[in-house]
């Protein structure tokens, strides 16, 4: 074989490998695990989560469930911890929903934002968004309380009928 086919054909050879890892490096980087947004965090930016919770509803076929409030908010808190007492309700959150919490707090009241979606009467608030990030409902979650804290069938019944 002459130098020049053999040139050519270790070329050719090189530019495949190349390709192919690159092609590999470029199929890490589409399949990114998500990370949900799971803390009122005031340096955050709700549009960008929001923009990652639609890639992944729409990978997922979940809709999106948006929890606008703060650390400040003492229903929040008790939000939090209904969450943390009943697990077949978060179970069915987390497999219907992807949930993105959306900071409001003097620090940071995401004006913007919150714009775009219906006045918020009080906190915690929920806005459920379809795989596509459009808006389907929006909750006061003053409607899903009982005493001090959330009632478990108010809470159930709400994601039952949003969930896709």
């Amino acid at each position: 074989m002459k130098k020049s086919s053999i040139g050519t054909i270790t070329l050719f050879s090189l530019l495949a490998l190349s390709s192919a890892a690159l092609i590999a490096q470029e199929k890490d980087t589409m399949h990114v695990q998500y990370v949900a947004v799971a803390e009122f965090d005031s340096s955050r930016n709700p549009a960008k989560d929001v923009k990652d919770a639609v890639i992944e509803a729409k990978r997922t076929g979940k809709r999106i469930l948006l929890d606008v409030g703060g650390n400040w908010c003492k229903w929040c808190h008790y939000l939090d911890r209904f969450w943390n007492e009943n697990k077949d309700v978060a179970d069915f959150l987390h497999e219907k929903f992807i949930y993105v919490k959306v900071n409001y707090s003097k620090d940071n009241e995401n004006k913007d934002f919150l714009s775009q979606f219906p006045k918020i009467p009080g906190y915690p608030h929920f806005f459920v968004l379809n795989t596509d990030g459009t808006l389907l409902c929006s909750q006061d979650t003053g409607e899903l309380e009982a005493g001090q804290g959330h009632d478990h069938d108010k809470v159930l019944a709400f994601l039952k009928k949003w969930a896709p």
